[in-house]
């Protein structure tokens, strides 16, 4: 396929999986759930945590979260009391437990209460968002946590392809009329967006020859970022939905 016939390919699949029935396959759904800007923020960010081996279970666990919650995230994490956390340490996801759980929990608060909440910190830097992902990052583990618990939180510095957090951030950032991706917040550029490369994304993108690069790491992540953002340098990470769909979907 030339450049041509690769982005109607794309396009075309895009239109195929960027559409509301997309949404109860995949742990967008939770944050859909509500419609406060601050309950979807904080369901979409614990969601995304969580979001790595078996999709059925990610969406089962995420959904246990926000029962643990109350189903109102944000008042939980700004009004929760020590005795409310309790409840909170049986939760297990994979390599996130309980503890880790309260931690998130703690730092959301932090985050809310001191530092304007998530979309500030976010949109705080402003020559890229891998640079506000590290950011995000550090102000998160400002308060008191064990160090286990900051590996649930990538670090794109440390040449990470911080995939879960690229994806929530597609989620919050990119507006389209479909009404899969939020787009709530509004201080940040779609253009600024880095596809989330896991090993089906990733693999995809060798095959249509959008990425040389053997690791899923952040050098193969800037490699698919500029390849994407000469096929759309408005809304490079509409690919997304491309990409998954063939490897997940299709088995492409």
């Amino acid at each position: 396929m030339n450049k041509t016939e690769l982005k109607e390919f794309l396009d075309a699949k895009v239109i195929q999986y960027n559409r509301p029935d997309f949404i109860e396959s995949d742990p967008i759904q939770i944050p859909h759930l509500f419609s406060k800007k601050e309950d979807i923020e904080i369901a979409g960010f614990l969601s995304a945590t969580i979001a790595w081996g078996n999709r059925k279970s990610i969406i089962n666990n995420a959904s246990k979260m926000m029962e643990l919650l109350d189903h109102s995230p944000y008042e939980f994490v700004i009004n929760h009391q020590e005795q409310d956390l309790e409840a909170l340490l049986p939760f297990v996801h994979r390599t996130f437990n309980g503890t880790d759980f309260i931690t998130f929990i703690k730092a959301l608060q932090h985050i809310y209460k001191n530092h304007e909440g998530l979309e500030a910190i976010f949109s705080s830097e402003t020559d890229s968002l891998q640079n506000s992902i590290h950011h995000f990052k550090k102000v998160f583990f400002e308060i008191e946590h064990l160090p286990r618990t900051q590996k649930h939180v990538s670090d794109p510095l440390k040449n990470s392809a911080a995939k879960r957090i690229n994806m929530y951030l597609r989620w919050m950032v990119r507006s389209d009329n479909t009404g899969v991706d939020f787009g709530i917040w509004k201080g940040i550029s779609p253009s600024k967006l880095s596809c989330p490369l896991d090993v089906h994304s990733g693999n995809i993108a060798r095959k249509l020859g959008l990425l040389k690069r053997k690791q899923n790491d952040a050098k193969a992540l800037a490699e698919l970022d500029k390849a994407l953002r000469k096929l759309d340098s408005n809304d490079p990470v509409k690919y997304d939905f491309a990409l998954f769909g063939l490897g997940v979907f299709e088995g492409f």
